[in-house]
C-alpha cells in the first residue's frame, strides 16, 4: 500500500520534549509540596494538556483552582525555558526535509496547544517545511480519540486511510488507528518500551531514520 500524506505527532516524535514537559511538571508539582508519581505522569503521555491538567488537579488540588490555571502555569514554564533545551529527535530534521523535498503533503497533529506547537516549530526551523500544524485544543476530544487525526486528514483533503501517521505514545497510536490511518510508532524510551505496544501496534521503529528507510525501500509514497 502507498500513502498520499504524512502526519506527524510532535512531542516525543519530532521534538525530544517529553523529558522537558516532565521536568516542568515536576518543578510545578513539587513547588506545592507534592511528590509527582510515575503513575500520574503516565496517565498524561500523549494526552491534550488541558485534559491532563484536569487529572493533575484531581491528584494535586493545590496546583490551581481550575484545569485551565494549571495548564497555563505549565505552558508558561515550558515557553520560558532556554531555546537550547528543545532539541529534535534523531532523524526528525531529516525526515521533515525529505518530505518537503519530495512535496509529500504533511502536517503536525499534536496534543500540545497551538502556541506550544508554533514555539517548537519555530525553534526547530520547520515553519516553512511543515505548513499545516493542527492542535487538538481545537477539536472536541484529545488523543486517544481520533478527532485530531480526522481533522488533519480533512484539512489535507484526503481520506484517513491515505495518510501515514507517525507517533510515539500509546494514546497517539490508538488515536491514529481509530481514525483509520496506518501508524508507525517510534519508541521514545523516556516513557515507553517495546512491551508497552505489544497489543497496540505491530509497526514499531527505533527511530525516524528507520522509518525513512522503510518509506524509501518499500516506496510508500511512490
Amino acid at each position: 500500500m502507498t500513502f498520499s500524506a504524512l502526519i506527524f505527532d510532535m512531542d516525543g516524535l519530532l521534538v525530544d520534549s517529553e523529558p522537558v514537559w516532565h521536568e516542568v511538571e515536576v518543578e510545578l508539582i513539587e513547588s506545592y509540596g507534592y511528590v509527582y508519581s510515575d503513575e500520574v505522569r503516565n496517565m498524561g503521555i500523549g494526552m491534550r494538556v488541558d485534559e491532563f491538567a484536569a487529572i493533575l488537579q484531581r491528584h494535586y488540588p493545590k496546583l490551581g483552582d481550575s484545569a485551565a490555571a494549571i495548564e497555563s502555569a505549565i505552558t508558561e514554564r515550558l515557553l520560558s525555558l532556554p531555546p537550547e533545551r528543545i532539541k529534535a529527535r534523531p532523524g526528525a530534521d531529516e525526515i521533515v526535509r525529505c518530505a518537503a523535498d519530495r512535496r509529500i503533503p504533511r502536517a503536525i497533529a499534536s496534543s500540545s496547544s497551538q502556541i506550544v506547537i508554533e514555539h517548537f516549530v519555530r525553534l526547530m526551523g520547520w515553519a516553512e517545511l511543515i505548513p499545516n500544524r493542527y492542535s487538538a485544543q481545537f477539536v472536541a476530544r484529545g488523543k486517544p480519540a481520533p478527532d485530531i487525526y480526522l481533522h488533519a486528514a480533512q484539512q489535507l483533503g484526503l481520506p484517513p486511510e491515505r495518510c501515514l501517521a507517525l507517533e510515539d505514545s500509546q494514546a497517539g497510536t490508538v488515536a491514529a488507528q481509530a481514525a483509520g490511518m496506518t501508524c508507525f510508532t517510534v519508541l521514545d524510551q523516556s516513557h515507553s518500551s517495546l512491551e508497552d505496544f505489544a497489543a497496540v501496534n505491530g509497526n514499531i521503529y527505533s527511530d525516524l531514520f528507520e522509518v525513512m528507510n522503510e518509506i524509501e525501500t518499500k516506496g510508500l509514497f511512490a
